[in-house]
């Protein structure tokens, strides 16, 4: 199913964020368990990184994992043109451009968040993936950076990225301090300004405009849907996986079975089983699985079993089940 097919059959978008470090395969693939139909994100990825870099470990993916957007990092319009080409190759659904990120590393690369001063190359990159590629492209990015943060400046990038081809962004609700500010302080520091996106989605109503910044709930992503298109939800998730079980009937269409939190680890083993095969050790994976249990009887427990143990020589998936059995099993559904 491509990006624009699910959208059509879907009143809203509900995605996880691109996140460094987390949405790796294996954590994309633990998601997918829980809901079908959100929409994943890769970590940023850089063009330098696909073109000469390990493609299959930059690009690779199970399908079961779609829908599935790659998010790229680069300012050079060829570059982006090429790895986006690459991307549909691949079956990606999406490309998404980042232009948000704030990290002293991404600006020497001169992309990120330091992007939005230029939104002219912005634009130029957005036209040339355009013309390479069938699936959307997609801009992530914030609401100004430094004292470029009016919302006349805004409204002009938006503006200038639109007229390129761009019809979905995706709106970090703070703005971003490039100097004086580390990345997980400009998370947290920049105050959150909701009224603004909804803002630039009355004054672009023919733009398809999800938010993204301190959404905790599927309750507040609902609220935040009575004003836009779509929500973006990264920490929240990360450190509560099953608040996406609900979603797929909640905020799409049709009434879905949804799994238990043991049947989805109980799912989860034969990739395990099978990503070890690969080489890949067991910590790698079941460190994306601690908060599978949060708030839960026993999610103490589970979470010290296996950061305990899986790091261990010669740990397998007897980690994972042991510390399964420390948690009791209410039932093997939700009705």
């Amino acid at each position: 199913m491509t990006l624009s097919e699910f959208t059509l059959k879907q009143s809203h978008r509900l995605s996880v964020a691109p996140m460094l470090d987390w949405t790796n395969r294996d954590f994309r693939y633990f998601l997918r368990l829980i809901s079908k139909h959100c929409l994943l994100y890769t970590e940023m990825v850089t063009t330098g990184a696909i073109i000469h870099g390990q493609r299959e470990r930059f690009l690779g993916h199970d399908v079961s994992e779609h829908p599935l957007a790659l998010q790229l990092g680069g300012s050079d319009p060829q570059a982006l043109a090429k790895c986006a080409k690459l991307a549909e190759d691949a079956g990606y659904s999406e490309v998404n451009l980042n232009v948000g990120c704030p990290s002293d590393r991404v600006q020497s690369g001169s992309f990120g968040a330091c992007l939005m001063a230029e939104p002219k190359l912005v634009a130029e990159g957005v036209a040339a993936m355009q013309a390479e590629v069938n699936i959307p492209i997609t801009v992530k990015t914030r609401l100004g950076i430094d004292k470029l943060d009016s919302y006349e400046f805004l409204v002009d990038f938006i503006t200038q990225v639109a007229d390129a081809g761009c019809d979905i962004f995706i709106l970090h609700a703070r703005k971003a301090w490039l100097q004086g500010l580390s990345p997980k302080e400009n998370r947290d520091i920049p105050p959150l300004d909701y009224n603004r996106v909804y803002q630039i989605k009355k004054d672009f109503p023919h733009l398809h405009i999800d938010i993204n910044g301190g959404i905790q709930s599927l309750e507040q992503a609902q609220q935040h849907l009575n004003h836009i298109d779509g929500v973006m939800m990264g920490r929240a998730i990360y450190n509560d996986p099953y608040l996406l079980a609900e979603a797929d009937n909640s905020l799409f269409d049709g009434q879905q079975q949804v799994l238990s939190r043991h049947d989805v680890i109980r799912a989860m083993l034969p990739y395990i089983e099978q990503r070890m095969t690969e080489g890949r050790p067991v910590k790698s994976i079941t460190r994306h699985l601690l908060g599978m249990f949060q708030g839960m009887k026993g999610a103490k427990a589970w979470r010290r079993h296996l950061s305990e143990n899986a790091h261990l020589k010669g740990a397998g998936l007897e980690v994972v089940e042991h510390a399964l059995a420390l948690v009791p099993d209410a039932s093997a559904f939700i009705e």
